[in-house]
């Protein structure tokens, strides 16, 4: 049996295989962590300006702010709770009314820090304000 007729990979080829996708992967890795962390904030984001906007349509119907979500028929999607919980604070005694939208993360978003949405539009983010 002669060495031409055999067929496949050395070990010291895979090896080198093996270690080549073992560097790519520790290098993509983070990036797609970010990336989705990215995308989960894109969405509280979105949630958040939804939110204002039925504040704005309540206080129209309403004179006030409301507190609570329920009171226009509001439910966090799941995608959104798995990663924040939301609080909405209002002060409806001084002219004029105003409320504060607060999306808290939690799990893997904690780094992230909690987004500020106010009823005058000014959006803030704890740590990082051009991430907002």
């Amino acid at each position: 049996m002669s060495y031409r007729n055999c067929r496949g990979f050395t070990l010291i080829e895979l090896m080198i295989t093996v270690a080549i996708v073992a560097i790519l992967a520790s290098v993509a890795l983070p990036s797609y962590q970010e990336y989705v962390k990215r995308g989960n904030r894109a969405a509280a984001q979105a949630q958040m300006m939804d939110i204002a906007n039925l504040e704005q349509q309540y206080i129209l119907a309403n004179r006030v702010y409301t507190a609570t979500g329920s009171e226009f028929g509001y439910a966090l999607p799941s995608n959104v709770g798995a990663h924040y919980s939301y609080a909405i604070t209002v002060n409806n005694v001084g002219p004029p009314p105003s409320f504060t939208i607060t999306f808290t993360p939690s799990g893997t978003q904690t780094s992230d820090g909690p987004l500020v949405l106010t009823s005058a539009g000014v959006k803030t983010r704890a740590g990082d304000p051009a991430k907002w």
